[in-house]
């Protein structure tokens, strides 16, 4: 299905309305001298480890442990992310390190 002009228009239009009132609504709602209410202050503390580890579960869904290589390059790239954190305290590295580990274990080592 192809689109008009007309309708790519309103499209983006319509996406950078939505990306726009999703970004300013927190500062139009908590504003800098305002107190944050104290479930907004949880949830600032709650959600980031949740979020992680919702996506450490929903990346290791599909990991056979009964076939060859039973789950050893994700646990590998697993563990080398902990370290290199608890080692560093950066987010950027451990993640990113833990990810070329681990397409290097996949396409090279286990493949």
């Amino acid at each position: 299905m192809l689109l008009n002009p007309f309708e790519i228009i309103i499209m983006i239009i319509a996406l950078a309305a939505g990306t726009m009132i999703t970004r300013f609504t927190p500062f139009l709602l908590f504003p800098e001298g305002k107190t944050q209410p104290a479930v907004i202050t949880w949830l600032g503390k709650a959600l980031p480890p949740a979020m992680m580890g919702l996506l450490v579960i929903y990346c290791l869904r599909h990991v056979s442990f009964t076939a060859a290589p039973h789950g050893l390059p994700e646990f590998l790239a697993i563990g080398a992310i902990a370290l290199v954190h608890l080692w560093r305290r950066n987010v950027l590295l451990s993640i990113g390190g833990g990810t070329v580990l681990y397409m290097i274990l996949v396409q090279l080592v286990f493949a």
